[in-house]
């Protein structure tokens, strides 16, 4: 049993800690009231990506899509981050930066944290299906414990990080520049990790 809580949270340790610099950024931008958001969104995406691992894994269904057609999630990030940018340029009220997390389709800040998890997700299928295909049932139960524990620790974590006057001053002084970037290079690395760019020029040519 030791075991098995171990390694389920050295699993999640390593697929996780990509979502590390992204919830900092995230907790560093919005409202004390928004904060709950980034935490439901964080579990719901997590939920998603486990169950849809432990179906394949159980042999029930084959849910997964092709890895370029997850890649294209990263289109959302890419969006987020040109917004931001333009958005940036036109109004200098700080608000702004935080209303455009929870505008527009996406008007619940949760809904946008769930698509990022989903997009950045790719990897985490690649190894929760093979490490739920070699679990029996109950390992398979305290190993999804275990992942929901470790979310909320990196959630904390992250929280905390973003709480350190040194990282909120950091980011609030080149917030105009640092928040576009990082959602562009997101969506971009995303898509390129996935092979989504190879795909869409396959089908264009």
């Amino acid at each position: 049993m030791i075991t098995t809580i171990l390694t389920a949270a050295a699993v999640y340790v390593a697929t996780g800690i990509d979502y590390l610099v992204i919830l900092i950024l995230l907790f560093s931008q919005i409202k004390k009231g928004q904060v709950k958001h980034i935490w439901i969104g964080q579990y719901i995406g997590t939920a998603i990506i486990i169950g849809a691992s432990l179906l394949v894994a159980l042999g029930v269904a084959n849910l997964i899509p092709q890895q370029w057609v997850i890649g294209l999630l990263g289109l959302l990030p890419l969006y987020l981050g040109v917004k931001i940018w333009i958005k940036g340029e036109e109004d200098e009220d700080e608000s702004s930066i935080l209303s455009l997390f929870s505008s527009g389709k996406f008007n619940q800040l949760f809904l946008t944290v769930t698509f990022i998890v989903l997009a950045s997700s790719a990897d985490d299928f690649s190894i929760y299906i093979p490490y739920f295909t070699a679990l029996n049932m109950i390992e398979i139960i305290v190993a999804i414990i275990v992942f929901f524990i470790m979310v909320g620790v990196l959630c904390y974590v992250s929280y905390r990080l973003a709480s350190i006057d040194l990282v909120s001053e950091k980011i609030e002084k080149y917030e105009r520049w640092i928040v576009p970037i990082v959602f562009i290079g997101l969506g971009i690395y995303i898509m390129f990790e996935n092979d989504t760019f190879n795909a869409l020029f396959s089908f264009l040519l």
